[in-house]
């Protein structure tokens, strides 16, 4: 856990770009302002050299250890693979973790599989907008009596 009275939140998705890293510190900031601390990998690890990916690998899974709540920006193509094994491992240690996917085409055509089965089934709340994951967060407070 964060040694702060906040709950925490591990912001999970892809970093490859300048849009990708824009986007996911729009989302860490909404997270922010709804009342959590937050873990971002490429803000809170050293830059990646060859030299350290083991020592990037142990900060974020401790990012995911310590938080209650992942958020996971699952856009794209396919769902970042990085994103998915924090999505896995976040679920086998009982975190509540919040999908968000904004693009309006959906992956599959059953309206209940909007991405990959194993992560739908695997999150607690799928959010399709930035105004929903604000709503999903201020929920989680509420219920989580915080």
């Amino acid at each position: 856990m964060s040694n702060s009275p906040k709950p925490y939140v591990y912001v999970a998705g892809p970093l490859f770009d300048e849009g990708e890293r824009w986007f996911i510190e729009k989302i860490d900031q909404l997270i922010q302002d709804a009342g959590f601390d937050t873990f971002l990998p490429h803000r809170d690890n050293p830059p990646k050299t060859a030299e350290n990916v083991g020592e990037i690998f142990l900060n974020d899974k401790g990012g995911i250890d310590r938080c209650q709540v992942v958020v996971a920006n699952l856009n794209g193509i396919m769902t970042d693979d990085g994103t998915a094994w924090e999505m896995g491992y976040a679920y086998a240690h009982d975190k509540y973790i919040i999908g968000l996917f904004t693009d309006w085409r959906a992956r599959f055509p059953n309206g209940n599989e909007v991405v990959n089965l194993m992560m739908q089934c695997s999150i607690n709340v799928l959010v399709r907008s930035l105004d929903d994951l604000d709503q999903a967060l201020r929920d989680y407070l509420k219920q989580s009596h915080i």
